[in-house]
């Protein structure tokens, strides 16, 4: 269904993305891909589509794939029968329904007369029984618009499709709908995604990292297995080229003192025997000859294993995982940090819940809000801020410091280099080289340090915020995340979930 080969691809400033990529996708498989931000996962997919052309390589597809993406932006003007380009179809039949034949309308239309009631069926299928195709996509939120592009998949009877981060903007309802369609479908699905219970839906994982794609043949657990199998020998290694370089070094050491050695008795006798000094000084330079000879190859055979030692010891670093690293709340568990007494909030002329809120949050838990597109879950963390006042119930809010960590992490100052930004949140007066020490641990080395905050990606911008937080010293007494993972793959997921679970 999908064949790549040797395909390479750069950027306009001439960077090589991918180089000799090979992949081979058939009739009916479900295909995750993965890889850090930035490694090429959107790019692969606009390649397969026809919409970016590699440098060199073969891009065939059995048919024409549809593509779900997970950037749109939309004009004013733009509805729901624009964006499935299906407007002129749709112009024809209506036409030609109030009496308006002609043979032109009728080759645009091309005999589809079922296309309103197909759409309608398909919109129903994602829980968009509202919308019809003069809807003004401007006038649906992330989720629903992204629901249409799905909806789309059945409409155009789609065989190959693409998916780019299709769970981002789906409410919890959206998302099951999205799995429920995933584990039915018969189609050829390759889906860019760091939504690990849909990436454990797939057949096989895709990863793409240094310009090469790696195929595992299982479900998302099953490649995390596999990487914990590769991250074990990976510190075998490690552990073999120290041991093989202490050796090395040893056995240099030994045959230099043993050559000398032996140089020296050579020396003592040649003198006894009251040999020339021309042919005792022959026999010195060929013995200094001989030593720097092999202290030329073992010094070349260490540099080779540091080589490989360093190289081993900085992919091992970049893997392990970054924590808060700050100290915890000083407040006691159990405290009550806000209370909600049957509040409610008026929002469009009516109030926004069906029942009061009666909540109460205290130090020391965990809670998760979910919900529907529109009901509330915003409005809600406002109220727990402060942000948001209401004039029906009562709230009660105790004084707490907290953080407020939004899927664009604004809390990065953009206007800021990343250096400038870490020293923002040195309450604690460390020295420079101790902010410095803080950025390297977080895969921020010299190259970073003066780079702006605003070209960083989705997942370097979340590193930085865990760094800041680790400069802090101080804990938060709550920290609020407000879909923290959207703009992230999959590596970083995990980073940011091992540094919430050091979070007390």
């Amino acid at each position: 269904m999908i064949i790549l080969q040797d395909i390479v691809y750069q950027h306009p400033d001439k960077e090589t993305l991918f180089e000799g990529l090979n992949l081979s996708i058939t009739r009916r498989e479900k295909t995750g891909v993965i890889g850090n931000n930035g490694a090429g996962k959107s790019t692969l997919l606009n390649i397969i589509k026809g919409e970016l052309k590699p440098l060199s390589g073969t891009v065939f597809t059995a048919y024409k794939p549809y593509l779900v993406s997970q950037h749109f932006s939309f004009e004013e003007h733009e509805t729901i029968a624009d964006v499935l380009q299906i407007k002129e179809k749709l112009m024809s039949l209506r036409s030609i329904l109030n009496g308006n034949v002609n043979q032109e309308l009728l080759d645009t239309l091309e005999d589809d007369w079922t296309l309103e009631e197909r759409l309608h069926q398909a919109l129903s299928n994602w829980g968009l029984n509202h919308c019809h195709a003069d809807t003004l996509m401007t006038e649906l939120s992330g989720g629903q618009r992204t629901r249409v592009l799905l909806a789309g998949i059945q409409f155009h009877h789609a065989k190959i499709v693409l998916m780019d981060e299709p769970s981002n903007h789906l409410d919890a309802e959206g998302r099951q709908l999205l799995y429920d369609f995933v584990q039915n479908t018969d189609l050829c699905l390759m889906v860019v995604s760091h939504d690990r219970n849909l990436l454990n839906l797939m057949n096989n994982i895709t990863e793409i990292d240094k310009k090469k794609i790696q195929v595992f043949g299982g479900n998302y657990e099953f490649y995390k297995e596999q990487k914990s199998l590769e991250r074990d020998a990976l510190h075998q290694s490690f552990k073999d080229a120290e041991k093989a370089l202490r050796k090395a070094k040893l056995i240099e050491k030994e045959t230099i003192e043993r050559r000398n050695r032996q140089d020296n008795r050579g020396k003592k006798k040649s003198e006894k025997a009251g040999m020339p000094t021309i042919a005792m000084n022959t026999l010195r330079n060929q013995a200094e000859k001989t030593t720097a000879k092999l202290k030329d190859v073992h010094e070349e055979k260490i540099s080779d294993l540091q080589s490989k030692h360093l190289e081993l010891g900085k992919e091992i670093r970049s893997k392990q995982n970054m924590k808060f690293d700050f100290d915890h709340s000083h407040l006691h568990k159990g405290k009550i940090l806000f209370n909600a007494i049957s509040v409610n909030i008026h929002f469009s002329g009516k109030e926004l819940w069906t029942e009061p809120l009666n909540l109460t949050i205290r130090s020391g838990e965990r809670w998760q809000i979910k919900g529907s597109n529109g009901s509330g879950k915003t409005s809600l963390l406002k109220l727990i801020t402060g942000e948001l006042k209401t004039e029906i119930g009562e709230i009660q809010r105790a004084d707490f410091s907290f953080v407020y960590i939004d899927q664009t992490y604004s809390i990065v100052d953009t206007d800021l280099s990343v250096y400038e930004l870490a020293e923002t949140f040195n309450k604690e007066n460390l020295e420079q080289h101790e902010i410095k020490t803080r950025l390297n641990r977080f895969l921020f080395n010299t190259s970073y340090w003066q780079k702006p905050c605003k070209v960083l990606s989705g997942g370097e911008r979340m590193r930085l915020t865990l760094c800041c937080f680790s400069i802090l010293g101080k804990s938060p007494d709550m920290m609020i995340l407000d879909e923290p993972t959207n703009n992230l793959d999959v590596q970083n997921v995990e980073v940011l979930t091992e540094a919430i679970q050091s979070y007390e």
